[in-house]
């Protein structure tokens, strides 16, 4: 069981290796456009998830 969590885990390599792919397949004035959307998106995501966390005025309307 030891060596299957050996192969999950990345190694350098394994990341050296994804990120030149990336830039092979982006270019490198892509992906800052790409991480900016990312990050809004992200964003948005915990922005939504706080706002269902809070009850709003309108729910406790009756």
């Amino acid at each position: 069981m030891i060596t299957s969590s050996i192969f999950l885990a990345p190694g350098a390599w394994q990341i050296i290796l994804i990120v030149v792919v990336v830039l092979l397949l982006f270019g490198g004035k892509k992906i800052p456009e790409l991480m900016r959307g990312l990050g809004s998106g992200i964003k948005e995501f915990k922005d939504a998830s706080k706002a269902e966390d809070k009850p709003s005025a309108t729910d406790n309307k009756e």
